[in-house]
């Protein structure tokens, strides 16, 4: 009985000190998330109800703000147009991103040798600060002395003012996108790596070519990883901010063309002083990344969430 109790009591200690070093191996990210993603949470949504411009004490508004915003044209009239800006962003780079990505990389899992330096080319566009970005494509997309245009006039074509014609901001923007497609192309290169090699050598014995390989291995064995990347991806894209900021200020563009959503928050909450409204919109993008998300999951077919 002795020799049990004191197993017994070996054992819960045992249990208590594995509890306590995992506690501590994440609180870290625990406190992370309860500082930087709850707290700043739940103040948005508080002072989403409220009348607030940073100075004065907030004063309860109730769904004054909401009303406002979703049916006040007049006074919220770039709202919807920031709306349109991000949606069509969204249906342009999501597509671009996950095609450049994929291109990618099937064309590296192509290779024998130099893999890891090509993952580490078509890396870099993701861990390139904004500036950089901006400074480079701003070059690229001068009308006079930019490369892209002066590619398009070797074969004859006439390039667009690409970031001063309002019909040709968001294209362009999605462009960028496609480049910095760094991430899908590593997701991608993982999914391919995780295909097992008899399914290609049982098709080449069959006599496919690599067309039919792609159409009938690949891309069908790469659907659970298509899946993630457009949720993760429409999600980035209804959020877009930092390069639409550098690239245009607080002008937004052309006819503020490159209006997005999150730069019509940032503008509204900061030059109106109306941190208040500002809080509302955030809340309602994150209500409409969540609706968007869940309707993905719901509209998929199982299979393809893997």
């Amino acid at each position: 009985m002795a020799v049990n109790a004191v197993h017994r009591s070996g054992s819960w200690d045992r249990r208590r000190r594995d509890a306590l070093a995992g506690f501590a191996f994440t609180a870290p990210a625990m406190l992370h998330t309860l500082v930087f993603m709850l707290v700043p949470a739940g103040a948005a949504l508080y002072f989403s109800f409220t009348e607030w411009d940073m100075i004065s004490p907030a004063r309860w508004a109730g769904l004054r703000n909401y009303q406002e915003i979703l049916f006040d044209s007049d006074l919220y009239s770039d709202f919807w147009k920031s709306v349109r800006v991000t949606a069509l962003y969204a249906l342009l780079s999501v597509p671009a991103s996950l095609v450049t990505g994929f291109v990618q990389a099937y064309l590296i899992d192509l290779l024998r040798r130099g893999q890891a330096f090509y993952r580490l080319v078509f890396y870099l566009p993701v861990i390139t600060a904004e500036a950089a970005v901006a400074a480079i494509w701003k070059w690229l997309y001068d009308p006079q002395f930019g490369l892209i245009n002066a590619g398009l006039e070797v074969v004859g074509v006439r390039g667009p003012d690409w970031l001063g014609t309002p019909g040709v901001v968001i294209p362009a923007l999605a462009l960028i996108a496609a480049w910095q497609s760094g991430t899908a192309m590593l997701i991608f290169l993982a999914g391919l790596k995780g295909i097992p090699r008899t399914y290609y050598e049982a098709a080449e014995v069959d006599g496919a070519n690599r067309w039919r390989q792609l159409g009938h291995i690949t891309l069908p064995l790469l659907r659970p990883t298509t899946f993630y990347l457009v949720v993760t991806g429409v999600i980035a894209a209804l959020q877009v901010f930092g390069i639409v900021y550098v690239l245009f200020g607080g002008n937004a563009g052309p006819e503020r063309s490159g209006l997005s959503y999150v730069l019509h928050l940032y503008l509204f909450g900061y030059r109106n002083g109306a941190m208040g409204a500002a809080s509302a919109m955030s809340v309602l993008l994150f209500v409409t990344v969540l609706l968007v998300t869940a309707a993905q999951f719901r509209l998929v077919p199982r299979q393809y969430e893997g």
